[in-house]
């Protein structure tokens, strides 16, 4: 079984909503997600995360805090994802260009489970509209 560490970006508006951002390609093609991907050797979470950001989205954020990380496995590929997800804001002055993603959508709390989200993230999004 193959594993990777993955972050990701709960980016929040000033309207408190949510960004997900919708898979273009892969064996996941248009589930939802929070933007981020994997950690190269010697980054740090946090690195890792900004870096992802701005080869997806063309953006620069701001790390608030870690908000939480979990373990799911995808049997089907034979793959253990060890995901550490990050409450976020866009830095002043950026803005979001979608380079890697068919569709986004800023939710609202109420309407995080509105789109179809990817299994791993969907652990958690059904948690966090409670804690927001």
């Amino acid at each position: 079984m193959k594993e990777i560490t993955v972050v990701a970006a709960i980016i929040i508006d000033t309207e408190h909503r949510i960004l997900a951002t919708q898979r273009g390609y892969g064996a996941f093609k248009d589930y939802w997600e929070f933007p981020g991907g994997k950690v190269e050797a010697g980054e740090t979470l946090e690195q890792a995360l900004r870096r992802e950001i701005r080869e997806e989205l063309a953006a620069d954020i701001i790390v608030d805090r870690h908000y939480d990380s979990l373990t799911h496995t995808y049997e089907e590929r034979a793959l253990t994802v060890h995901l550490h997800f990050f409450l976020c804001h866009l830095a002043a002055g950026s803005h979001l260009t979608f380079l890697e993603h068919e569709a986004a959508r800023w939710l609202t709390k109420e309407h995080l489970l509105d789109v179809d989200w990817l299994p791993a993230d969907k652990e958690l999004v059904s948690s966090l509209g409670k804690k927001l």
